[in-house]
């Protein structure tokens, strides 16, 4: 995610980026300026063709498409807003889970706290990796019973984090290190850990469905393409600046929308995953005292 001041108006204005969404429609928006300069040209200079006005028409068709993209803008942000409230949720929950850890086991066992800690830690970093279809063993710490290399013979490797935790947390009681009340007390956290993969996991597997999103693609083509068509008579060559500008409005809000929608992956719009995972390590080692 792209780190950025929200007061800063003349930086915000006038940076562009990689994924900006003028950078990507310039393309698109040289050949509608040339296809308008066209029917310019066409109707203004040579006067071999005539074209009227259908500005009334289009301010109504306008409407309709400015309200199916304001739901389809919606739809993305809520998706991308869950996204964080769930990585929000799995801060709190490996941070509740490392201090009853820490609490409940004895002060003179730190080697048995900090394999904990290796553990809690690394599932963030192998979710978010797991969400982007990769895995970066470099990024998982070495533990005692689980070391990196062998993840990536499975297929969901948080799964294989949380079941070894599951694992260490039994021998805790078979040890009688902790009661049977007090993992209890801790089978909530252990729960949120699967709840939050699986929550990340359907934001990702389910995208906006197929045929909304072409309607909205094939609606802004024929709005666009038709737009010049029915401003040449009333506007001449300013119809070319005022195309281009309708167009970016309504073809960027579709492209936002297409990038936050999917919010677990490298873009700029993306959540913070890296850094979320980065905190939560930091958070658990200050914990165990590392």
């Amino acid at each position: 995610m792209k780190a950025y001041n929200p007061k800063d108006w003349s930086k915000l204005i006038f940076h562009f980026h990689k994924s900006d969404s003028f950078r990507m429609l310039l393309p698109a928006m040289i050949g509608l300026a040339v296809y308008s300069a066209a029917l310019c040209y066409l109707d203004v200079e040579l006067k071999v063709i005539k074209l009227r006005s259908t500005t009334v028409l289009h301010s109504l068709l306008g409407f309709v498409l400015s309200l199916l993209l304001v739901f389809r803008t919606n739809t993305a942000y809520d998706r991308w807003w869950e996204g964080r409230k769930i990585w929000g949720d799995m801060v709190n929950n490996t941070r509740n889970l490392m201090l009853k850890l820490n609490a409940y086991i004895p002060s003179d066992k730190k080697d048995l706290k900090n394999n904990f800690r290796i553990l809690i830690s690394n599932y963030p970093f192998a979710l978010k990796e797991h969400l982007r279809g990769g895995y970066k063993e470099e990024l998982l710490e070495e533990h005692p019973n689980l070391h990196p290399s062998e993840l990536k013979n499975y297929n969901h490797i948080p799964n294989r984090i949380a079941q070894q935790l599951y694992i260490e947390i039994e021998k805790l009681r078979t040890d009688n290190i902790i009661s049977e009340e007090k993992l209890i007390v801790l089978n909530e956290e252990l729960r949120s850990f699967t709840n939050n993969a699986g929550a990340c996991e359907r934001i990702k597997s389910t995208p906006i469905p197929y045929s909304y999103s072409t309607f909205i693609k094939r609606i802004i083509l024929l709005y666009i393409i038709t737009l010049p068509i029915g401003l040449v008579d009333d506007f001449k060559w300013a119809t070319i600046p005022m195309v281009l500008f309708v167009f970016y409005a309504f073809a960027g809000l579709e492209l936002i929308a297409e990038e936050i929608e999917d919010p677990f992956g490298y873009e700029d719009n993306d959540l913070p995953t890296d850094q979320i995972s980065e905190r939560i390590k930091k958070n658990l080692q200050e914990i165990v005292g590392k």
